[in-house]
């Protein structure tokens, strides 16, 4: 965010300032949640680009298609297993998902 957009946000009365911030997360509760939503923005990424659909991919981890919408979204109910797994299934390299979990989330 530019500074005069913060600016004129905080003459509103608006508090602005980081997520962990503001959910009062430790470090490390921070980049375990920027290593999940890496992890299901490369799936989703990865499904497009294979073209298939939430369906095909929820066939392929013989799961459902509404479990495939949590994972691509970050779902806290989602695991990190099952987001590796996915992106393995879809044909992620181990230099794949080093990369993914590397990445810092914006």
């Amino acid at each position: 965010m530019d500074k005069a957009k913060k600016q004129h946000l905080e003459k509103k009365g608006w508090k602005v300032g980081r997520v962990d911030e503001f959910l009062n997360l430790t470090s490390e509760e921070a980049t375990y949640i920027e290593m999940k939503l890496a992890l299901a923005d490369s799936i989703k990424e990865h499904r497009l680009r294979e073209k298939l659909t939430q369906v095909d991919l929820a066939r392929m981890l013989k799961s459902s298609q509404s479990r495939v919408a949590k994972i691509e979204r970050g779902d806290a109910s989602v695991s990190i297993d099952l987001l590796v797994r996915s992106l393995i299934v879809l044909g992620a390299t181990r230099r794949d998902l080093a990369q993914v979990i590397g990445y810092r989330h914006p």
